[in-house]
This record gives structure tokens, C-alpha cells and sequence, in this order.
């Protein structure tokens, strides 16, 4: 059972090297030639393992997203103008010197629940026309 170089190894496969190593007695580098393994990476789990008590994979990282550090901007556009779509807003933060990709500020706005169709149905609430009462009707 060999996975690709560079994925991601699943935790039942993890905890089977690790339980070679610990419950059968190997060394860290027996249970990574019989799994196919870096003795490096068995032996890390294994301490993993005696620290925290399971062999789950580290959370990765990453960069920081740009449009979080613009969200003020990006907050100020749609409340003075909530019916922008992601478009007219990515124009309009073009036109401050800011640019993101339409589907980056998609995303962004439903990671803040911000997405455009709730903005609109609060817009509609407070603009909904209501019939004038028609005197002696009733």
C-alpha cells in the first residue's frame, strides 16, 4: 500500500507504524521499511504519540489572506452600497488601488456571512412597498 510522495498519509496508517514500533517491540527504522516509510517520520510519530496520546498530522499552515486585512474597506463599501455584487465591488476596490478577484471576495464574504443574497433580502425588508389602506375598505 504505497500513497504518493508528498501526500498526505492517513492516521490508520500512522498508528499501524507506530504500533509496530510500540506494541511489537521494532525500532523506528524496521517499521518504516515495512510500511514503506522515512525512519525520521516513525520516529516523530512515535514521540507524537508518548506526548499527546495520538498520531494525528500537525495543522498546516499558510499565508495570511491579503483581503482580511481590508475588511474595514471592504465593510464601508457595502454598507453605503449594499447592493454591489462581487464584481462591483472588486471594481470598487480596484478604484481605491485595491485588487481582488471577484470569487477571492465570494469567499471572503461567506467566510463572514456577509454573502450578497442576505445583504439584499435586509435591503428588501426595510424597502418593502406596503399598499396605502383604501378608505371605507375595510
Amino acid at each position: 500500500m504505497t500513497e504518493e510522495p508528498g501526500s498526505a498519509l492517513t492516521e490508520s496508517r500512522r498508528g499501524r507504524a507506530v504500533a509496530a514500533v510500540l506494541e511489537e517491540g521494532m525500532s523506528g527504522r524496521a517499521a518504516a521499511a515495512r510500511f514503506g516509510l522515512a525512519a525520521t517520520s516513525v520516529n516523530r510519530w512515535v514521540r507524537r504519540f508518548r506526548e499527546r496520546g495520538h498520531v494525528r498530522a500537525d495543522a498546516r499552515g499558510g499565508a495570511p489572506s491579503r483581503v482580511e486585512a481590508e475588511r474595514e474597506r471592504i465593510v464601508r463599501l457595502l454598507e453605503a452600497r449594499p447592493e454591489l455584487s462581487s464584481r462591483a465591488l472588486s471594481e470598487a476596490l480596484a478604484a481605491e488601488g485595491v485588487r481582488f478577484a471577484g470569487r477571492t471576495l465570494r469567499k471572503f464574504l461567506k467566510r463572514h456571512r456577509m454573502e450578497r443574497s442576505r445583504r439584499l433580502a435586509v435591503r428588501r425588508q426595510r424597502k418593502r412597498w406596503k399598499a396605502p389602506a383604501i378608505p371605507g375598505s375595510g
